[in-house]
């Protein structure tokens, strides 16, 4: 069910849930501190309620809204990424609903670049809760048709039109002077590491907090994916399965199964990445075969997803 700005706004205000684009995949957002909108999250996405959410704001005052402590290194790295397609998780103040939280003594903060995303957040006043719009571990919406192909036609949906960064946001926890990377994203550890002037680190005297997509299966078609370190090995094993498609970066190859090609640059190869997994998805072919990206410190974000997704649960 699609809907337009102001009536997803009214929606949020009065405690409904609504898909709404953000630059990394579309969230399905509420507002972050009314917990019936936050457990509807959780049941439509079929998600664990130890999974947190994370919180995303408007402008960087917010943040002292939900902290109980904002380092001077988090909000340095705040002043770098936000906004953007990246999260800080920080030491959560006492009264933020433990639903959100998921009972970690933390919650993560983001400040989206989307421009429909800031309108919502302007326009309706909240902070919104936003995990991917999609039922738990499986493929990223970065479409509003992904989104009601996921959660079905009874979902309120903004189309804010094909998302540009693709991935989910990288997420980095602060404790203090200490910085830990919780999830790969296209803000890359070499940027993080050149903002911070320091390298991560364990964050030795506080216990990591669970944060979203660490789980090992996550970010998954329906169709079997297998990968391949070596094009040839690729190629040779499509000629066996023929009930197959093939995805390749750089350049495409000779074989005889629908194939897909994504560009050789890590960014822009991240903006087509779930798009494309969602397209050789709905061939309801055997297996997926896809080629690794580029081992290299650009590719690291895709090369997760792609892991993540291929996972085996035995």
């Amino acid at each position: 069910m699609y809907v337009s700005l102001e009536q997803a706004v009214a929606k949020l205000q009065r405690g409904e849930v609504v898909a709404i684009p953000t630059e990394t995949v579309y969230g399905l957002a509420g507002d972050a501190r009314h917990a019936p909108a936050l457990k509807q999250i959780y049941a439509l996405k079929e998600r664990p309620a130890s999974n947190p959410l994370i919180v995303h704001i408007g402008q960087m005052a917010q943040v002292n809204d939900w902290v109980s402590e904002f380092p001077p290194l988090a909000k340095k790295l705040a002043e770098a990424f936000w906004p953007g397609p990246f999260t800080l998780v920080l030491p959560a103040k006492a009264e933020v609903s433990s639903v959100v939280r998921a009972g970690e003594p933390t919650v993560a903060l983001r400040m989206p670049a989307h421009p429909v995303t800031q309108q919502v957040l302007k326009a309706s006043g909240l902070a919104l809760a936003a995990p991917s719009a999609n039922k738990y571990t499986q493929l990223s919406p970065t479409t509003a048709a992904h989104v009601e192909q996921s959660l079905g036609q009874e979902v309120a949906v903004l189309d804010g039109g094909p998302c540009d960064v693709g991935i989910e946001s990288t997420i980095v926890f602060v404790a203090g002077e200490q910085w830990q990377l919780l999830r790969l994203g296209m803000v890359t550890l070499a940027q993080i590491e050149a903002v911070a002037g320091c390298s991560a680190s364990h964050c030795e005297t506080v216990a990591t907090p669970k944060v979203p997509g660490q789980h090992v299966l996550h970010y998954s078609p329906a169709t079997p994916i297998q990968l391949f370190d070596h094009r040839a090995d690729l190629i040779a094993f499509s000629k066996q399965q023929s009930n197959s498609a093939v995805l390749l970066f750089g350049e495409d190859a000779p074989v005889d199964v629908p194939s897909f090609v994504l560009p050789n640059v890590a960014q822009a190869a991240a903006e087509k990445l779930y798009e494309t997994l969602h397209k050789m998805d709905a061939l309801q072919v055997k297996t997926l075969l896809i080629e690794n990206p580029p081992n290299e410190a650009d590719w690291l974000a895709i090369q997760d997803r792609l892991q993540r997704a291929s996972h085996k649960l035995n």
